[in-house]
């Protein structure tokens, strides 16, 4: 393969990426609001699950899910707050799990572009728990602040407990899933593998997490949890870089 048409493929497969994790997004917020609402309906503190704040699909602003906290903290219903502030991260939790199963299975891997769906899905469920658990679990609001005001917990339970589950689950994903993702996507275009490791850390680290704080949540002093997306963009890159010894053993072996 000529270095131009090496350059093509990855340029080719770049726009792949990007157009199918605007999709996968959108369903990712539709979802998450949908849960927070459903969840408050079954409870019996919402008339309707499709009670939320309907948004632009596109920009994915205006989204809401409609429960009044308020409301539930005033009357004394704290765990059913908290239960219904966390539910969506139980749907991420669940779907990053089930993604990372699937993905080590050779018969998602034979299918090429199931296991390219599977893989920028769990991508954006992991990106969202990243954001709200490593880099808001001191948040006074949101998911986790009604959590933890729900349970009445310490922000240090939800930050230790879930940045753990986290570190394992992105051992996985970048230890074992992407080794199969060069196989299957890059076949030896080492500028493929290079696009492929980047946009998995910026959307992970950066896009839906890193910035999202940092604007969302400035003049907080809590914004500069925003930081650490950039550290670990930049240390995944080092450690998970497509050159190393470990990676290219892994990926002749996927």
């Amino acid at each position: 393969m000529t270095a131009s048409e090496r350059i093509r493929e990855t340029l080719v497969y770049l726009v792949i990426v990007v157009v199918t994790f605007a999709i996968l997004q959108a369903v990712l917020v539709v979802m998450h609001e949908f849960t927070h609402s459903t969840v408050a309906w079954l409870l019996g503190h919402m008339r309707s699950p499709l009670d939320i704040v309907w948004g632009n699909p596109l920009t994915l602003d205006g989204w809401d899910e409609g429960v009044h906290y308020s409301e539930l903290f005033a009357s004394g219903h704290l765990r059913a707050a908290a239960i219904i502030g966390v539910s969506p991260l139980v749907v991420h939790a669940a779907i990053v799990t089930l993604g990372l199963v699937l993905m080590q299975r050779k018969g998602t891997q034979g299918r090429k572009w199931l296991f390219h769906t599977i893989f920028w899905f769990v991508i954006a469920n992991l990106m969202e728990l990243i954001n709200y658990i490593i880099m808001r679990s001191w948040a006074t609001h949101g998911d986790t602040g009604n959590f933890n005001r729900g349970l009445e917990l310490s922000p240090w339970v939800i930050f230790i407990v879930g940045s753990l589950a986290i570190v394992v689950g992105l051992y996985i994903l970048f230890g074992k899933i992407l080794p199969h993702m060069y196989t299957i996507f890059a076949r030896g275009n080492r500028l493929t593998e290079w696009a492929i490791l980047v946009m998995t850390a910026f959307f992970l680290f950066i896009w839906g997490s890193g910035i999202r704080v940092v604007f969302d949540v400035y003049p907080d002093p809590q914004w500069m949890f925003g930081l650490l997306g950039s550290a670990a963009f930049v240390m995944v890159l080092v450690v998970c870089s497509p050159s190393r010894a470990w990676v290219i053993r892994r990926t002749k072996m996927g």
